[in-house]
């Protein structure tokens, strides 16, 4: 099997080309086992489209299968373009509906499909939290000062996403149109080096509630940068993705 493995920001990815829809999760969980396998955060296999420029078939590492992945919809969109010799400006299918992405070397920026189910801010563990849908689940709590981000409680938000099946995200403000984020996510259980759809909801919440501008720079644990724009009730994506390496994986 030929496969590419790709960096977005922190994440990692296993994309390839495959024909048809089929049930890939025992593959996802094999594949991006970082022991006996290749190592990935997720599995990417971008399939042929009649509606847009391609589909894709998104697994988390774990085997399930989230509705959308910021990072991973801007790999998928460098790949397509690079090595599949789509147009620049492309659009693909997920199961969260058509996203639109524009490649430019290896800056990609895609129009992310939306947010949703916006809920009101509510209190647990003496924290304030407030949730919406990125194309994933997210609830997001704005620390008060870098102690707080720093002091990533694991445990909270093991909870938290067991009790709410949601991404968890702590943000902190820097300023106007700076902020940094920390995400445990659900399908890796643990807190990752970034996630887009995470990064996505702090900043809609956090321009909405007035702390930050329209547009602004992110900052994940990876400390690879993000932008981020609200423009037209349009939520815009925008930072480098990176083709690490392509082999072949033999199969036993």
């Amino acid at each position: 099997m030929k496969f590419y493995k790709y960096n977005a920001n922190g994440n990692d990815f296993i994309i390839y080309e495959d024909e048809g829809k089929k049930d890939r999760s025992e593959l996802a969980k094999a594949l991006c086992d970082r022991h006996s396998g290749i190592g990935a955060d997720g599995l990417i296999a971008i399939l042929p489209s009649d509606e847009c420029d391609f589909e894709w078939d998104f697994y988390n590492c774990d085997g399930s299968r989230p509705l959308m992945c910021g990072n991973g919809s801007r790999a998928a969109a460098h790949f397509a373009v690079h090595y599949l010799k789509k147009p620049s400006k492309l659009c693909f299918l997920t199961e969260d509906g058509v996203i639109q992405a524009e490649v430019s070397k290896n800056t990609v920026e895609v129009l992310l499909s939306g947010v949703k189910n916006e809920k009101a801010p509510f209190e647990f563990e003496n924290k304030t939290w407030q949730g919406c849908d990125t194309g994933v689940p997210h609830l997001v709590h704005f620390c008060e000062n870098s102690h707080e981000f720093e002091k990533f409680d694991l445990k909270l938000c093991k909870t938290l996403r067991q009790k709410f099946n949601a991404n968890v995200n702590y943000a902190l403000i820097l300023d106007p149109t700076h902020m940094r984020v920390r995400t445990f996510e659900r399908g890796v259980e643990n807190e990752t080096l970034a996630c887009g759809t995470g990064m996505a909801a702090c900043f809609y919440l956090a321009h909405k509630n007035k702390l930050l501008q329209s547009k602004a720079k992110v900052w994940p644990k990876s400390d690879e940068m993000v932008s981020f724009r609200y423009e037209n009730e349009r939520l815009y994506f925008k930072a480098e993705v990176r083709c690490s390496f392509e082999a072949s994986y033999n199969f036993s």
